[in-house]
Formats: structure tokens, sequence, C-alpha cells
């Protein structure tokens, strides 16, 4: 089996943007709803493009090139993209326009960027990328798919003769407005606890690792079961005897975190475990995070006292298993060494 390394990681979140000082020094938020510390984004982008491309979009360009960048990478072989809910932004303008004009008068940049799959396009553009390029857009398990996806890629064309691949690009990408965190609030979704963030987040996934590797990918699990039982039984990472943490996605949610408390208790008894969504607020995406904050832990050989879901406990680091559930169906296990 061939091996894939994260070669490198960059986010924009509500933490400082586009460096690793929270994990010394992270923000802490009391509110339900936080919006992204954006760095200045005329230090990146011309006028030109700053006035035609949405925020989500100048983001995930941004932590794109800087990913490459730190690979010392002109482009990738691939480019997979996670988001729930795209360019949101975006679709709500042009929805406004629709209302407020009469349908008349509207504004094409609004309309064309307002797709899923503007952020991959707009990527490969700019990095001049003629291959490989999806999205994957399934709610909370849209970054778990792109991942997965890049992972087989890798596995299977680095060799190939006909299609050989070696790099991949994958992101994940979310923001949130303030009328859709409402809707979210409303159907209980969010603001139950913890509290809503946004996700701009680029690795460079590759079968070569380089100099400042983070980490190696050992296994990425998906698994669809709405039934504690079946799921069990149904997930080949849970024989394993060797994990040493697992980072889940609690948030607060009395119901959301019941559902990770169960079945770590069943699966990983006591193996300690981490958390994330108190440093970076829950998305669709947010899943991401958890697969960059565990690699950088792995990439620093410690874990800051912020991560722990509990008290913190002298467990040699080798690997984090990173486990994400979407509405209790969608199930995924990321390890990574």
């Amino acid at each position: 089996m061939k091996n894939i390394y994260i070669n490198s990681a960059k986010q924009i979140s509500v933490q400082k943007p586009l460096c690793n000082d929270w994990f010394d020094e992270p923000v802490l938020y009391n509110a339900q709803y936080v919006r992204a510390m954006d760095p200045d984004f005329r230090q990146y982008f011309t006028p030109n493009e700053a006035r035609r491309y949405g925020k989500i979009l100048k983001r995930a360009l941004l932590v794109s090139r800087e990913a490459l960048k730190e690979c010392n990478l002109a482009r990738p072989d691939a480019i997979i993209t996670g988001t729930g809910l795209g360019c949101i932004e975006n679709t709500e303008l042009f929805l406004k326009d629709m209302i407020f004009n009469g349908e008349e008068c509207l504004k094409p940049t609004h309309f064309m960027n307002s797709t899923h799959n503007t952020i991959s396009s707009l990527i490969a553009i700019d990095t001049h990328c003629c291959a490989y390029n999806t999205t994957y857009s399934h709610k909370g398990a849209s970054f778990e798919n792109a991942l997965l996806d890049a992972f087989m890629q890798l596995e299977k064309h680095s060799n190939s003769n006909t299609c050989s691949l070696a790099t991949a690009l994958v992101g994940a990408h979310d923001e949130m407005t303030p009328d859709y965190f409402t809707l979210l609030k409303r159907i209980g979704y969010l603001g139950q606890g913890g509290f809503a963030g946004e996700t701009a987040v680029a690795m460079i996934l590759a079968t070569e690792k380089s100099e400042n590797y983070l980490c190696k990918i050992d296994a990425v699990e998906l698994v669809y079961e709405n039934s504690a039982d079946r799921l069990h039984g149904r997930i080949a990472l849970a024989k394993r005897k060797d994990i040493d943490y697992v980072m889940i996605g609690i948030n607060g949610n009395h119901e959301n975190d019941k559902i990770y408390f169960e079945n770590c208790q069943r699966l990983f008894p006591n193996v300690p475990l981490l958390q994330y969504k108190n440093v970076f607020g829950e998305s669709y995406t947010a899943s991401a995070f958890g697969v960059y904050a565990a690699a950088l832990c792995l990439q620093k050989g410690k874990i800051p006292q912020n991560l722990f879901a509990g008290a913190s406990q002298e467990t040699p680091l080798r690997n984090i298993l990173i486990y994400n559930h979407f509405e209790g169906k969608n199930h995924s296990f990321v390890l990574l060494s």
C-alpha cells in the first residue's frame, strides 16, 4: 500500500489566519456566532480580483496558494473540494437582487459565483491545473468524502503508467451568513451549544513526504449507518488496539455529543478524547479542522491543553483517530500517525 502524507495545511478561521498561533494562544469565544478572521486581502489580490471574488473564494484561493507555496509546488495533480453550503453569500445576494429588483438588472457576478463547484474551478484556473477536479457537497460529510477521494486517487494512480497522480489539493470551505445562521439555529442544528464558525482549509496530500510534512494518513473510513449496534460491527478501525487518542466533534449540543461519547465508550474504551470545535467552531466542514489540528499535534509531538475533552493524560503520541458524525448517520474515521 502506498503511503499518503499531509505535507502542508493552511487555514482561515475564527483563529488568527494563515498561521498556527492558535496552538499555543487560541482565541476563545462565548458568542453563538463568530465570523472568520480574514487577513488583509489587499496584500494578496489585485483590486480587480478583490472586487470580483466573494469572501469564500478569496479565502479558498489564499489558503490553497499558501499550502502549495509551503510545499514548493506550482500546481497539484488533483483538486478536490468539500463544501456544505458552497458560495452561500453570493447565492443570497443573487436571490435578494431578484426579489428587490423585480428580476431585472441582475449582477452576473453573483450568479456565476453562486455554485458549489465555483471554488474548485477557480483554484484550477489560478494554478493552471487541467487535471482531476471535483467537488463534494454532502452537508456534514462533505470534507470526509473529498479526503477519501484524494486518498483513493493517490493510492490508485501513484504508480499508474496512464494517469500518474502524486499530489492532491484537498480543500474544505464554508461561510456562515447571518441569515443562514438564523435558519440553522431555528431547525436546531446550531445554537444549542458551542458556536458557529466558518471554514477555509487547504491541505496538500502527497505520496512522497516533504521535509516539513505534518503526518501520514493511515486510513480513511466512511460508514452510513443509523443503528449503533450495526455501526459497531462495520468499523474496521475499531479492531485496532494501538490508537492513542480519538478526536471528536463535540460542540455542546447534548444530542450531538451523546452519540460521540456512547460510540467512543464502546468502540475505543479508555482511549483519551480530544476536541476541536471549542477552538474553531461548528460548520458543515468543521471536521477539516479536526484533521488539521490532529496533524499539527503529530508534527509538534504534543497536544495543547485546550484540545483535551476532559482531563489531560500523558499518553504516547503516535497516532490520532478523528471521528466525525453528521446527524448520527454519516460516520467518518480518519487515522493519522
